[in-house]
């Protein structure tokens, strides 16, 4: 028999040790082919891209792609993903471009 409380682990007072899972869903947008986003030219900002020039540090696009730029975006079309949020994006209030 067990004293209530010391080997009880529900019992009221007695130690209680728990864990919760907290779970959420990430919607990730759907590309139509695996590497898609190799096809086009993603928005970065220009500070970012010279950094990367200088350092071959990654940069991080709008849509979230993460590379080294190393080609000419001028050949490729614009990402469709990067281009929604460009257009969503608001004019800074800095006053600068």
């Amino acid at each position: 028999m067990s004293t209530p409380g010391l080997d009880d682990p529900i019992a009221p007072g007695g130690p209680q040790t728990g864990t919760a899972t907290l779970e959420r869903t990430e919607v990730v947008p759907q590309l139509q082919e695996p590497g898609d986003h190799e096809r086009f030219s993603h928005y970065v900002r220009k500070e970012k891209i010279l950094e990367s020039a200088l350092t071959g540090a990654p940069v991080v696009a709008l849509c979230g792609k993460v590379w080294v730029p190393g080609r000419d975006p001028k050949k490729f079309p614009v990402c469709p993903e990067c281009k929604e949020i460009y257009d969503g994006l608001r004019a800074p209030q800095d006053g600068s471009d």
